[in-house]
Protein backbone atom coordinates (compact mmCIF):
# COMPACT_ATOMS: atom_id res chain seq x y z
CA UNK A 1 0.00 0.00 0.00
CA UNK A 2 1.06 3.67 -0.91
CA UNK A 3 2.08 5.87 1.64
CA UNK A 4 1.51 9.15 -0.17
CA UNK A 5 -1.61 10.66 1.07
CA UNK A 6 -5.13 10.73 -1.24
CA UNK A 7 -6.18 14.50 -1.66
CA UNK A 8 -9.64 13.16 -2.24
CA UNK A 9 -12.19 15.03 -3.98
CA UNK A 10 -12.58 18.74 -3.72
CA UNK A 11 -14.41 20.06 -0.41
CA UNK A 12 -18.25 20.55 -1.24
CA UNK A 13 -18.38 24.61 0.43
CA UNK A 14 -21.41 26.28 2.09
CA UNK A 15 -22.97 29.58 1.52
CA UNK A 16 -22.74 31.99 4.13
CA UNK A 17 -24.24 35.81 3.95
CA UNK A 18 -23.89 38.79 5.88
CA UNK A 19 -27.73 38.34 7.70
CA UNK A 20 -25.71 34.77 9.15
CA UNK A 21 -22.99 36.19 10.07
CA UNK A 22 -24.80 39.49 12.36
CA UNK A 23 -26.72 36.38 13.97
CA UNK A 24 -23.61 34.42 14.99
CA UNK A 25 -22.02 37.91 16.25
CA UNK A 26 -25.15 38.80 17.66
CA UNK A 27 -25.78 35.65 19.68
CA UNK A 28 -21.90 34.72 20.67
CA UNK A 29 -20.04 38.69 20.80
CA UNK A 30 -23.07 40.70 21.79
CA UNK A 31 -20.47 43.24 23.03
CA UNK A 32 -19.61 43.43 18.67
CA UNK A 33 -23.21 43.25 17.92
CA UNK A 34 -23.96 47.03 16.71
CA UNK A 35 -21.36 46.67 13.90
CA UNK A 36 -21.91 46.13 10.15
CA UNK A 37 -21.56 43.37 8.54
CA UNK A 38 -20.44 43.44 4.55
CA UNK A 39 -18.59 40.87 2.42
CA UNK A 40 -14.85 41.42 1.57
CA UNK A 41 -14.04 41.88 -2.34
CA UNK A 42 -12.10 38.68 -3.63
CA UNK A 43 -12.26 37.18 0.05
CA UNK A 44 -11.24 34.31 -0.68
CA UNK A 45 -12.33 30.46 -1.44
CA UNK A 46 -10.80 28.67 1.94
CA UNK A 47 -13.27 30.58 3.73
CA UNK A 48 -16.07 33.61 3.61
CA UNK A 49 -14.73 37.09 4.98
CA UNK A 50 -16.58 39.54 6.34
CA UNK A 51 -15.93 43.22 7.46
CA UNK A 52 -16.77 43.64 10.87
CA UNK A 53 -16.94 47.24 11.48
CA UNK A 54 -13.66 49.23 10.82
CA UNK A 55 -11.41 47.73 12.17
CA UNK A 56 -11.96 43.47 12.37
CA UNK A 57 -13.04 40.78 10.23
CA UNK A 58 -15.30 37.66 10.48
CA UNK A 59 -13.40 34.85 8.74
CA UNK A 60 -15.69 31.54 8.13
CA UNK A 61 -14.44 28.15 6.72
CA UNK A 62 -16.28 27.25 3.57
CA UNK A 63 -16.05 23.55 4.12
CA UNK A 64 -15.75 20.47 6.45
CA UNK A 65 -12.14 20.51 5.38
CA UNK A 66 -11.44 24.11 5.99
CA UNK A 67 -12.31 24.06 9.50
CA UNK A 68 -9.80 21.89 10.27
CA UNK A 69 -7.15 25.01 10.07
CA UNK A 70 -9.30 27.15 13.00
CA UNK A 71 -7.71 25.38 16.13
CA UNK A 72 -4.45 25.85 14.96
CA UNK A 73 -4.76 29.38 13.90
CA UNK A 74 -6.15 29.84 16.96
CA UNK A 75 -3.08 28.19 18.66
CA UNK A 76 -0.23 28.80 16.66
CA UNK A 77 -0.73 32.65 15.01
CA UNK A 78 0.12 34.62 18.28
CA UNK A 79 3.06 32.61 18.87
CA UNK A 80 4.45 33.29 15.46
CA UNK A 81 3.23 36.81 15.62
CA UNK A 82 5.74 37.61 17.99
CA UNK A 83 8.67 36.45 16.03
CA UNK A 84 8.19 37.87 12.52
CA UNK A 85 9.07 41.36 10.73
CA UNK A 86 5.86 41.60 9.65
CA UNK A 87 2.18 41.46 10.63
CA UNK A 88 0.36 38.63 10.41
CA UNK A 89 -3.46 37.94 11.26
CA UNK A 90 -3.78 37.32 15.01
CA UNK A 91 -7.05 36.24 16.30
CA UNK A 92 -9.45 38.32 18.42
CA UNK A 93 -12.27 35.42 19.52
CA UNK A 94 -13.30 32.31 18.25
CA UNK A 95 -16.58 31.41 17.45
CA UNK A 96 -18.86 28.47 17.49
CA UNK A 97 -20.95 26.82 15.25
CA UNK A 98 -24.57 28.40 15.35
CA UNK A 99 -27.42 30.42 13.13
CA UNK A 100 -27.32 27.58 10.46
CA UNK A 101 -23.80 27.75 10.21
CA UNK A 102 -21.67 24.34 10.75
CA UNK A 103 -18.37 25.29 12.15
CA UNK A 104 -15.92 26.99 14.30
CA UNK A 105 -15.31 30.31 12.89
CA UNK A 106 -12.96 33.30 13.94
CA UNK A 107 -12.95 37.16 13.97
CA UNK A 108 -9.21 38.96 13.27
CA UNK A 109 -8.07 42.06 13.38
CA UNK A 110 -8.19 43.90 10.16
CA UNK A 111 -4.84 44.47 8.63
CA UNK A 112 -4.50 47.22 5.90
CA UNK A 113 -3.34 46.95 2.44
CA UNK A 114 -3.92 45.73 -1.09
CA UNK A 115 -3.03 42.27 -2.75
CA UNK A 116 0.46 42.13 -4.08
CA UNK A 117 -0.12 42.11 -7.81
CA UNK A 118 3.12 42.59 -10.10
CA UNK A 119 1.73 46.10 -11.42
CA UNK A 120 1.46 47.30 -8.16
CA UNK A 121 4.58 46.28 -6.08
CA UNK A 122 6.97 49.21 -6.62
CA UNK A 123 10.58 47.86 -6.65
CA UNK A 124 10.52 44.03 -7.42
CA UNK A 125 13.77 43.19 -6.30
CA UNK A 126 13.03 45.34 -3.01
CA UNK A 127 9.79 43.51 -2.48
CA UNK A 128 11.12 39.64 -2.95
CA UNK A 129 14.12 40.39 -0.50
CA UNK A 130 11.38 41.30 1.74
CA UNK A 131 9.62 38.49 1.36
CA UNK A 132 12.44 36.15 1.51
CA UNK A 133 13.09 38.26 5.07
CA UNK A 134 10.00 37.20 6.62
CA UNK A 135 9.69 33.83 4.96
CA UNK A 136 13.55 33.24 6.65
CA UNK A 137 12.33 34.57 10.13
CA UNK A 138 9.03 32.20 9.32
CA UNK A 139 11.65 29.37 8.85
CA UNK A 140 13.66 29.63 11.53
CA UNK A 141 10.78 29.48 14.11
CA UNK A 142 11.04 26.84 16.63
CA UNK A 143 9.13 23.91 15.50
CA UNK A 144 8.90 22.02 18.18
CA UNK A 145 5.33 20.26 18.43
CA UNK A 146 4.02 22.40 15.11
CA UNK A 147 0.92 20.96 13.12
CA UNK A 148 2.66 18.30 10.80
CA UNK A 149 1.48 17.85 6.92
CA UNK A 150 -1.84 16.65 6.94
CA UNK A 151 -5.75 17.23 5.96
CA UNK A 152 -5.32 20.46 7.72
CA UNK A 153 -3.00 22.14 5.46
CA UNK A 154 -4.17 19.46 2.09
CA UNK A 155 -0.50 17.93 3.28
CA UNK A 156 1.77 21.15 2.26
CA UNK A 157 4.92 20.92 3.56
CA UNK A 158 5.48 17.05 2.62
CA UNK A 159 5.87 15.25 -0.51
CA UNK A 160 5.13 16.72 -3.73
CA UNK A 161 4.42 12.86 -4.76
CA UNK A 162 0.89 13.79 -3.08
CA UNK A 163 -0.07 15.43 -6.02
CA UNK A 164 1.50 13.35 -9.06
CA UNK A 165 -1.76 12.50 -9.90
CA UNK A 166 -2.88 15.82 -9.92
CA UNK A 167 -0.18 16.81 -12.29
CA UNK A 168 -0.64 13.94 -14.65
CA UNK A 169 -4.27 14.52 -14.97
CA UNK A 170 -4.20 17.95 -15.85
CA UNK A 171 -1.40 17.05 -18.64
CA UNK A 172 -3.96 14.87 -19.91
CA UNK A 173 -6.82 17.62 -19.95
CA UNK A 174 -4.41 19.92 -21.45
CA UNK A 175 -3.16 17.89 -24.34
CA UNK A 176 -1.09 20.15 -26.58
CA UNK A 177 -1.51 23.01 -24.89
CA UNK A 178 2.11 22.75 -23.06
CA UNK A 179 5.03 21.10 -23.35
CA UNK A 180 4.56 17.72 -22.08
CA UNK A 181 7.79 16.43 -22.15
CA UNK A 182 9.67 19.46 -20.37
CA UNK A 183 6.80 19.07 -17.77
CA UNK A 184 7.47 15.36 -17.34
CA UNK A 185 11.36 16.42 -16.83
CA UNK A 186 10.82 19.45 -14.60
CA UNK A 187 8.53 17.49 -12.62
CA UNK A 188 10.82 13.91 -12.01
CA UNK A 189 13.95 16.64 -11.48
CA UNK A 190 11.65 18.11 -8.50
CA UNK A 191 10.23 14.44 -6.91
CA UNK A 192 13.53 13.46 -6.71
CA UNK A 193 15.14 15.88 -4.54
CA UNK A 194 16.17 15.08 -1.24
CA UNK A 195 14.65 17.45 1.50
CA UNK A 196 17.26 17.11 4.58
CA UNK A 197 14.07 16.13 7.05
CA UNK A 198 14.45 18.80 9.37
CA UNK A 199 11.05 20.52 10.13
CA UNK A 200 10.86 24.13 9.80
CA UNK A 201 7.72 26.12 9.98
CA UNK A 202 5.97 27.37 6.70
CA UNK A 203 3.25 29.47 5.33
CA UNK A 204 2.05 26.94 2.38
CA UNK A 205 0.50 29.38 0.02
CA UNK A 206 3.03 32.49 -0.52
CA UNK A 207 0.73 34.02 -3.33
CA UNK A 208 -0.34 37.44 -4.20
CA UNK A 209 -3.70 37.32 -2.63
CA UNK A 210 -2.27 36.72 1.01
CA UNK A 211 0.87 39.39 0.59
CA UNK A 212 -0.64 42.87 0.79
CA UNK A 213 0.95 46.47 -0.39
CA UNK A 214 1.13 49.70 1.59
CA UNK A 215 2.38 51.93 -1.01
CA UNK A 216 3.97 49.26 -3.04
CA UNK A 217 5.93 47.24 -0.53
CA UNK A 218 5.53 44.72 1.19
CA UNK A 219 3.20 45.96 3.95
CA UNK A 220 1.85 42.12 5.82
CA UNK A 221 1.15 38.55 5.31
CA UNK A 222 -1.84 36.65 5.77
CA UNK A 223 -4.05 33.35 5.51
CA UNK A 224 -1.64 30.98 7.23
CA UNK A 225 -4.68 28.26 6.89
CA UNK A 226 -2.06 26.00 4.95
CA UNK A 227 0.85 26.44 7.91
CA UNK A 228 2.57 23.85 9.27
CA UNK A 229 5.79 22.07 9.68
CA UNK A 230 7.76 20.15 7.44
CA UNK A 231 9.64 21.05 4.39
CA UNK A 232 9.33 24.55 4.01
CA UNK A 233 10.25 23.93 0.24
CA UNK A 234 6.47 25.17 -0.76
CA UNK A 235 6.82 28.66 0.15
CA UNK A 236 9.34 28.89 -3.15
CA UNK A 237 6.78 28.68 -5.17
CA UNK A 238 6.03 32.51 -5.37
CA UNK A 239 9.57 32.75 -6.70
CA UNK A 240 7.74 32.01 -10.24
CA UNK A 241 4.20 32.38 -9.91
CA UNK A 242 4.91 36.38 -8.69
CA UNK A 243 8.52 37.50 -9.04
CA UNK A 244 10.31 38.83 -11.65
CA UNK A 245 13.27 37.16 -13.18
CA UNK A 246 15.25 39.76 -11.06
CA UNK A 247 13.18 38.92 -8.00
CA UNK A 248 13.71 35.38 -8.01
CA UNK A 249 17.52 35.19 -8.13
CA UNK A 250 17.51 38.14 -4.84
CA UNK A 251 14.82 36.11 -3.26
CA UNK A 252 17.26 33.00 -3.80
CA UNK A 253 20.29 34.41 -2.85
CA UNK A 254 18.42 36.05 0.42
CA UNK A 255 17.36 32.83 1.36
CA UNK A 256 20.79 30.91 0.45
CA UNK A 257 18.31 28.27 -1.35
CA UNK A 258 20.31 24.80 -2.57
CA UNK A 259 19.72 23.11 -5.35
CA UNK A 260 17.36 20.25 -3.90
CA UNK A 261 15.53 22.97 -2.43
CA UNK A 262 14.78 24.98 -5.16
CA UNK A 263 14.02 22.21 -7.74
CA UNK A 264 11.26 21.16 -5.01
CA UNK A 265 10.12 24.98 -4.65
CA UNK A 266 9.69 24.31 -8.69
CA UNK A 267 7.70 21.87 -8.53
CA UNK A 268 5.71 23.06 -6.33
CA UNK A 269 5.02 25.87 -8.56
CA UNK A 270 4.62 24.05 -11.69
CA UNK A 271 1.81 21.84 -9.94
CA UNK A 272 0.14 25.17 -8.98
CA UNK A 273 0.46 26.44 -12.33
CA UNK A 274 -0.95 22.80 -14.28
CA UNK A 275 -3.80 22.86 -12.00
CA UNK A 276 -5.02 26.44 -12.63
CA UNK A 277 -4.25 26.11 -16.58
CA UNK A 278 -6.22 22.59 -16.23
CA UNK A 279 -9.22 24.60 -14.27
CA UNK A 280 -9.25 27.47 -16.90
CA UNK A 281 -8.29 26.28 -20.37
CA UNK A 282 -12.14 25.83 -21.26
CA UNK A 283 -14.07 28.56 -19.91
CA UNK A 284 -14.09 31.97 -22.21
CA UNK A 285 -14.66 33.87 -18.97
CA UNK A 286 -11.14 32.49 -17.60
CA UNK A 287 -9.19 33.50 -20.72
CA UNK A 288 -6.96 36.15 -18.49
CA UNK A 289 -6.01 33.45 -15.76
CA UNK A 290 -5.36 31.17 -18.18
CA UNK A 291 -3.58 33.65 -20.43
CA UNK A 292 -1.50 34.58 -16.69
CA UNK A 293 -0.98 30.55 -16.20
CA UNK A 294 0.67 29.64 -19.29
CA UNK A 295 3.03 33.07 -18.81
CA UNK A 296 3.96 31.46 -15.40
CA UNK A 297 4.61 28.12 -17.08
CA UNK A 298 6.89 30.10 -19.24
CA UNK A 299 8.94 31.28 -16.99
CA UNK A 300 9.07 28.09 -15.31
CA UNK A 301 10.32 26.29 -18.33
CA UNK A 302 12.79 29.44 -19.06
CA UNK A 303 13.99 29.61 -15.64
CA UNK A 304 14.84 25.59 -15.30
CA UNK A 305 16.57 26.01 -19.03
CA UNK A 306 19.03 28.68 -17.54
CA UNK A 307 19.81 26.33 -14.70
CA UNK A 308 20.39 23.60 -16.82
CA UNK A 309 22.91 25.30 -19.09
CA UNK A 310 24.39 27.06 -16.18
CA UNK A 311 24.83 23.93 -13.51
CA UNK A 312 24.67 23.95 -9.96
CA UNK A 313 26.35 27.16 -7.85
CA UNK A 314 29.87 26.58 -6.74
CA UNK A 315 29.50 25.00 -3.50
CA UNK A 316 25.75 24.20 -3.61
CA UNK A 317 25.07 20.01 -3.54
CA UNK A 318 23.69 19.20 -6.34
CA UNK A 319 20.07 17.11 -5.93
CA UNK A 320 19.63 13.83 -5.57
Amino acid sequence: MSDVPDLGPLPQRVAVDAEQVRRLVAGQFPQMAGLPVTPVADGGWDNWTFHLGPAKLARLPSAPEYALAVDKEHRWLPALAARLPLPIPTPLAKGEPGAGYPFAWSIYRWLDGEPARRDRIADPVRFALDLAGFLAALHSVDATGGPRPGPHNWFRGGTLRTYDKEVRRALAELGGRVDAELVGEIWAGALDARWDGVDRWFHGDVAEGNLLLEDGRLAAVIDFGTCGVGDPACDLAVAWTLLTADGRQAFRERLSVDDATWARGRGWALWKTLATCSYTYEDPEDAEDFANALRILGEIFSEYAAGSVSGPRPGEPVAG
